[in-house]
């Protein structure tokens, strides 16, 4: 019995030895290299437990990013720069065919529809600004205002292409950088132009071969004379900077000769004037071919819509005097 014990208590003894961590020799003992000291209490990994379980990085929430003061970020964006050829057409077919193009394609059946009626050209009238509410003046006044305005959105859109491109209005030459040049250029433009436009004009209706034209045939009213004015300048930004600055940089990015090009910008520009008579086709295509070379050489359109703008005052506003008081003006 007492043998029994002492085996189990020599074994329990045993058992515990061999599960007993080894107790370090003291360096100086053992005669070995000094061993390095035992983790602190803090971080020994018995005393630490199981290590913890991290995420992954892309399991961990993002942290919220407070916008930037003034509200959302802003974004820059790249111009896109020019579109291939093919696409390059389409857009200078698809900007005249919501503009003057457009225009041109309705003066024809218009002037063949002047042609084909049962009275000379000279006897017959074509009112180029006339009211827009007879009897309103008020109303008229607003929709004046209105169609005015509405008429330079595809100078917007011309805009808006230049920009897309990487270009901007100053790339045809539509800016404020010489007042004093584009002045004195586009009153003597206006001077050269328009003295000979009347007189063709009027060489052309004595003919037979062109309408009589009434200028203008608003209500003599207090707005008259700025509305005409307006209409003038419309005239002038519209037909410019579609005809000559966009259209003419547009063909020299195609590769087409500066000549043809010019003579595309004077025939298109002849052609929307072509409901007045054929006079008003060949004079307003001579016109154009004025400004064209202007352009290639100088590179600027306001010198062209302060002249054009100028010339159509004066036409307005002299018919509005005029009309009916002197003997070589066709009367209304």
């Amino acid at each position: 019995m007492m043998d029994e014990t002492s085996t189990s208590s020599r074994d329990g003894a045993a058992s515990r030895a061999a599960t007993a961590p080894p107790v370090p020799v003291p360096p100086s003992a053992a005669g070995s290299p000094q061993a390095p000291e035992p983790p602190s209490a803090a971080g020994s990994p018995q005393d630490a437990g199981p290590p913890q379980a991290q995420e992954p990085p892309h399991a961990q929430e993002p942290q919220a990013q407070e916008p930037p003061p003034g509200g959302a970020p802003h974004t820059a964006y790249a111009p896109l720069g020019l579109p291939p050829p093919k696409l390059l057409r389409w857009e200078i077919v698809s900007v005249f065919a919501v503009s003057l193009g457009a225009s041109g394609v309705y003066a024809l059946v218009q002037y063949i529809g002047s042609l084909t009626a049962h009275q000379a050209l000279s006897s017959q009238a074509v009112v180029v600004h006339g009211t827009l509410a007879p009897g309103r003046p008020l109303l008229d006044l607003f929709l004046q205002i209105t169609s005015i305005t509405l008429a330079l959105a595809p100078v917007l859109l011309v805009f808006y292409l230049l920009a897309r491109s990487g270009e901007g209005p100053s790339a045809i030459g539509v800016d404020a950088s010489q007042p004093g040049k584009d002045l004195a250029w586009g009153a003597g433009l206006a001077a050269l132009i328009g003295g000979a436009g009347l007189g063709l004009y009027l060489i052309a209706y004595h003919l037979g071969v062109e309408l009589n034209v009434v200028a203008e045939n608003l209500p003599d009213v207090w707005w008259r004379i700025p509305i005409l004015l307006l209409a003038a300048a419309q005239n002038g930004i519209l037909e410019e900077v579609i005809v000559v600055g966009y259209l003419l940089s547009r063909l020299d990015k195609l590769g087409v000769r500066p000549g043809t090009a010019i003579a595309i910008s004077a025939v298109v520009r002849g052609s929307y004037h072509l409901y007045q008579g054929i006079g008003a086709f060949f004079g307003n295509a001579a016109m154009g071919v004025i400004f064209g070379i202007f352009y290639r050489k100088y590179g600027r359109v306001m010198p062209l819509i302060i002249a054009h703008t100028l010339i159509d005052a004066v036409t307005f506003v002299g018919y509005a005097l005029l009309a009916g008081h002197v003997s070589w003006l066709p009367a209304p």
